[in-house]
């Protein structure tokens, strides 16, 4: 267990007392600050982001994601096969876990050798314990036709898997069967169901993280991309980048509607109270906020050059958007979407991810190199 990192969502946790003894003793500082930023006021957006630390080395980040409990991943897809789990506290490489497993392990019995996959997205599971990842292609005996980022479900590509990784041990100790092509890959707050969006396969695979049984697979459209999840568990929101809707679909019957939020969209990020849903419009290179009870677009604001990854910071006072084509980082107030700093980053920033346990900003660039923001 990552000690460092207990202070994010309420949960039900029993620890024994020397546990308690360490929790109190590492977060007294910690606590004391928050304590303080509280009673002044200060939020995520009202801070200055400083640059802190630059990693590289064998990594061609296309996304990074903080596990909320002191880790932070990154996924190298078919160009490093690999990956690579940071301390979020020391910004240091604790592990890297490479792509290769044997299907015939978990019970894909047609796939008789080690095969590789290809990391694109990841995603905790509600405790930090897991880190499912999900694969753009696969690599070996069994797989002949890799997926492209032009394509159709006619095309036949091949079907990729997600990956489980245990973060106490560091190893892929499970893997689920989905599309072509997947994704974004989320798992319900209520750490029931994983939700992946299969680019080529224009669907949405849903499983049961019990029974490891697919249950359901929903047609999206062209290029399923962007999903984010009700903190209640009941509705996904489903970005459908190849068109101008969100499809929300209701988890407990998988009834849906679409909502109409602009050309291109890309990523989703949902407020709390499930009533504001924002989303990066790639081609556009705007952020867009969209009420969902009157399913309107009430903010927009424009970022850069072709607006990708987005995160809203844990007080939800601001969203931060990458810019691919401009090579900037982006900082909106959500109040007033007022962009309230930018940053040129890096050539090609792709991922991002927020890290609330220390107020930082993890940025993955794709040519090789992870950028951290610090937030004051």
């Amino acid at each position: 267990m990552h000690f460092s990192l207990l202070r994010t969502r309420a949960r039900s946790w029993v620890f024994p007392l020397t546990t308690i003894l360490i929790l109190a003793l590492v977060g007294a500082h910690a606590s004391i600050s928050t304590a303080d930023e509280v009673s002044s006021g200060v939020t995520v957006a009202e801070k200055k982001m400083r640059l802190v630390k630059t990693i590289t080395g064998d990594i061609a980040p296309k996304s990074v994601r903080a596990s909320g409990f002191g880790l932070v991943s990154a996924h190298n897809m078919m160009y490093r096969h690999s990956v690579t789990i940071y301390d979020s506290a020391k910004m240091e490489l604790v592990a890297t876990i490479p792509d290769q497993v044997n299907l015939k392990e978990f019970g894909f019995a047609k796939y008789p050798t080690p095969v590789k996959g290809a990391p694109v997205e990841g995603a905790y599971s509600p405790d930090g314990r897991y880190l499912y990842v999900s694969n753009y292609a696969m690599y070996g005996k069994g797989f002949t036709k890799e997926g492209t980022d032009t394509c159709s479900p006619a095309d036949g590509y091949d079907k990729s898997f997600v990956y489980r990784i245990d973060t106490n041990s560091f190893k892929i100790d499970a893997v689920y069967p989905v599309g072509s092509v997947p994704k974004v890959v989320e798992v319900s707050p209520d750490g029931r169901l994983l939700l992946v969006s299969n680019w080529c396969s224009y669907d949405l695979t849903v499983t049961s993280l019990e029974s490891r049984e697919r249950i359901k697979r929903i047609s999206i459209g062209a290029y399923p991309r962007g999903i984010t999840i009700s903190s209640d568990s009941r509705y996904a929101y489903v970005a459908q980048m190849g068109g101008s809707v969100v499809h929300q679909i209701d988890l407990t019957d998988f009834t849906r509607k679409r909502l109409a939020i602009g050309p291109n969209p890309r990523a989703l990020q949902l407020s709390s109270d499930g009533k504001t849903l924002y989303a990066t419009l790639n081609a556009s290179g705007q952020v867009v906020a969209l009420d969902i009870e009157s399913g309107k677009v009430i903010k927009r604001v424009t970022t850069g050059k072709a607006a990708r990854s987005l995160v809203l910071t844990d007080d939800e006072s601001a969203l931060i958007v990458v810019n691919y084509f401009s090579d900037t980082l982006a900082k909106v107030r959500v109040s007033d979407f007022k962009v309230l700093q930018k940053i040129k980053v890096c050539d090609e920033p792709i991922g991002i991810t927020f890290d609330g346990v220390h107020d930082r900003t993890w940025v993955a660039c794709y040519g090789g190199a992870i950028k951290i923001y610090q937030h004051g």
